[in-house]
């Protein structure tokens, strides 16, 4: 099924305008000039080569990193939930931290060592359900796998339900059964009608699932639908340039 049969039945999700956001690091320009817009609702890629400023984009999105330009978020009603999946998660793997305990810490105000509070706990263990993480709810985080690792932050990400959720390289670490479980939950998103901006490296999969795709190295270099956008000759383009070869003269 192609990313036009799941037009959502209603929307949730802010649209988002980026117009001329630039974002400089020392001597070094990380993003120049970035214009394009996120369609409320939609699924919209980001792609393009490592060091090309995507994650940079969406930290500045969250507020993460100073910029400059406009970068301005329009909500369709009141509640304006923004939920984040980091591409990895860094922790030492000796803690004594169990699933239970991280989706404690990460999804509820009560100190995670009190345990899950009654309120969130059934939203907890849903999430986990979702994920097909419910069963290994006791595992110590250090011992899951990278691909079972990436699927309780997937679960993370959908307590409380969000109206934008930003998604960094969450395939990276999936085995093909997480995979499933990402591409499901993408399209339960859409139809919820939740804004998606997603990095993603897995060509294939974008010119699936995605609605618009925008191919950044510093600046943009295409911004369209998949069938139009990931033509070689855009991609080659995309993926033949040096993103960080130029400083602040």
């Amino acid at each position: 099924m192609t990313a036009a049969e799941f037009a959502p039945n209603l929307i949730c999700g802010p649209s988002i305008e980026f117009a001329g956001v630039e974002l400089t690091l020392g001597r070094t320009r990380i993003l120049d000039q970035v214009s394009f817009d996120v369609a409320a609702g939609s699924v919209h890629a980001l792609v393009g080569p490592n060091g090309g400023g995507k994650s940079s984009l969406i930290k500045t999105l969250l507020g993460q990193m100073p910029h400059q330009g406009r970068l301005a978020l329009s909500w369709p009603g009141d509640a304006q939930v923004i939920g984040y999946v980091p591409q990895a998660l860094e922790f030492d793997r000796g803690l004594p931290m169990t699933v239970d305990d991280f989706m404690a810490a990460m999804c509820q105000r009560r100190p995670a060592f009190l345990g899950l509070s009654k309120q969130v706990a059934p939203a907890i263990d849903a999430a986990l359900q979702r994920v097909g993480m419910r069963d290994k709810r006791k595992r110590r985080m250090g011992a899951l796998s990278g691909g079972e690792r990436q699927r309780v932050l997937l679960a993370q990400g959908l307590i409380p339900a969000p109206q934008l959720l930003v998604l960094d390289e969450p395939m990276s670490a999936l085995d093909e059964a997480g995979i499933q479980v990402f591409e499901r939950l993408l399209l339960d998103w859409r139809a919820a009608g939740t804004t998606v901006l997603w990095i993603e490296h897995d060509l294939e999969a974008v010119a699936r699932l995605a609605d618009r795709v925008t191919g950044l190295s510093r600046r943009v270099l295409f911004d369209a639908p998949p069938q139009q956008a990931l033509t070689p000759e855009r991609l080659l383009s995309l993926f033949s340039i040096h993103p960080r070869s130029e400083g602040i003269a």
